[in-house]
């Protein structure tokens, strides 16, 4: 496992750079942090491996200690650009062998859309699950939208945290979080928008609520 940890409660920004039309990713991503999300998760599949790491060093410096930096996939950028951790789908390197990579330093997270695979992904020592999809979305409009029943059975089954993924907005991240998830990741929630800080505080208010919340009732039975 990582020396270090993802915050909780979490929100978590996946980047997608076509979704910004009307402004620079890295301008989006400043507004975003301003606005309460403490983790970034580079992800742009597409560009080659030097200019991810000269997006993911812009970032680095945009967000500097404000939010986690986790770099998709790319072992050699997430080590290169000094990112915080690396996050894993559920077809790339196994947690276990990047681990032998990276070393304790840097977190490890997967992935996951069933339980089977979020208790490998446990057992092969990730640090955290992105777990989905929850709701329906047009990112992923070929997977089949779970529900927070899924979130809540992750509650029962694994230890580590779990971050709920997909559709998920100001509205409905509340549910997620009473379901048992440490945090939400959003994409178009934020970037779609010509006013991310603005949706982006209005997310970490929902969820930072939703967490006290949950806190508070959790108390109430010990």
């Amino acid at each position: 496992m990582a020396l270090k940890s993802i915050p909780q409660p979490t929100l978590c920004l996946v980047t997608d750079r076509r979704l910004c039309l009307d402004m620079p990713l890295v301008e989006k991503v400043a507004l975003a942090v301003e606005g309460g999300v403490n983790m970034v998760q580079l992800r742009e599949k597409d560009l080659p491996s030097g200019r991810l790491l000269e997006l993911a060093l812009e970032i680095r410096e945009t967000v500097s200690d404000r939010a986690l930096l986790i770099i998709n996939e790319r072992v050699d950028v997430a080590l290169a650009c000094g990112a915080d951790g690396i996050h894993l789908g559920e077809e790339a390197l196994s947690p276990s062998a990047a681990r032998y990579i990276v070393g304790e330093d840097l977190l490890i997270g997967r992935s996951v859309h069933d339980m089977e695979r979020a208790i490998e992904a446990q057992e092969q020592g990730s640090d955290y699950l992105i777990a989905g999809t929850v709701f329906a979305t047009a990112s992923h409009p070929s997977f089949k939208p779970s529900g927070v029943g899924f979130m809540k059975a992750m509650a029962s089954a694994v230890r580590i945290p779990y971050l709920g993924i997909g559709g998920i907005n100001a509205s409905n991240a509340a549910e997620v979080i009473d379901a048992g998830a440490s945090g939400v990741a959003v994409i178009s929630a934020i970037l779609a928008s010509d006013r991310p800080g603005e949706l982006a505080r209005e997310l970490w208010e929902a969820v930072k609520e939703a967490w006290e919340s949950r806190l508070v009732a959790k108390g109430r039975q010990t």
